[in-house]
């Protein structure tokens, strides 16, 4: 059943993490990408303004292109804006992404974890309530990067990236307290596992990174109905839709990369 999509939705390219992954779960499914590339980075928005810019946002989308669900791949954009989103389109299921701290939790050894994140998921009471909740025992170090989803989208872009500013904006995530280190870096940035090489090359000490990629996707393929056979003929493609409607030359190389033919919003 491709006739309605799957709509994937980043402020840039970092959801291209999640859309890998549903692919492999979901590979008869039709996806659309949007990547909010106008209002990125979402950091230099005033809360207030950036949830009524996402609502807004996205009751275009869906009025455009119907998707059976919508996935917000972008954690500033759900631990805002989420709820909001799911109170004014109760017909649309919507998954979300939020820092995989229980996971972490359940996991680390030496009890010290660390949240890389983007400064506004790192200041969210959502963010302070998942720790609350799941990591009472642990001792939970928040780090908001300002430079790291910039410098994840360069790398994709472009191929190359500073290596030397990686390691400044992961070097507070790594703790040393008591004879014991952190373990567990969580990556609650969808854009930063495209990095995820570059930090382990660059961290003091291996640890455990967590991309909730995987089990974002596994999320909304619990959500779906079941996929009936193709019918005949060409199937639609998936595309990506950059909200700017000025997707640049290496923008659109990239997401030909991912199989994505490229629109405008």
């Amino acid at each position: 059943m491709r006739d309605r999509p799957i709509l994937m939705f980043d402020s840039g390219v970092g959801g291209l993490t999640v859309l890998r992954e549903a692919r492999v779960l979901m590979p008869d499914r039709r996806f659309v990408y949007v990547a909010d590339d106008a209002a990125f980075p979402y950091g230099r928005w005033e809360e207030p303004a950036l949830r009524a810019h996402v609502v807004e946002l996205f009751r275009r989308l869906l009025a455009e292109h119907d998707p059976e669900i919508a996935v917000v791949a972008c954690n500033t954009a759900s631990t805002l804006a989420l709820a909001e989103l799911r109170e004014a389109f109760p017909q649309t299921p919507f998954v979300g992404t939020v820092p995989a701290i229980k996971p972490a939790a359940e996991r680390t050894r030496s009890g010290l974890v660390s949240v890389l994140a983007t400064p506004g998921t790192v200041k969210r009471q959502y963010t302070r309530d998942l720790i609350e909740k799941w990591a009472t025992r642990c001792h939970v170090r928040l780090v908001g990067s300002d430079r790291l989803a910039a410098l994840a989208e360069v790398y994709m872009r472009d191929g190359f990236v500073d290596e030397e500013a990686v390691r400044a904006e992961i070097a507070p995530c790594f703790v040393e307290m008591d004879g014991r280190r952190t373990d567990i870096v969580v990556l609650a940035c969808t854009h930063y596992p495209f990095l995820a090489n570059r930090m382990r090359k660059t961290a003091p000490w291996p640890v455990d990174w967590i991309d909730p990629a995987e089990a974002i996707a596994r999320q909304a393929l619990s959500l779906l109905a079941p996929c009936e056979p193709a019918g005949g003929g060409a199937a639609e493609p998936d595309i990506a839709v950059f909200t700017s409607g000025k997707p640049d030359f290496l923008a659109r190389r990239l997401m030909q990369g991912f199989g994505l033919a490229t629109g405008t919003r």
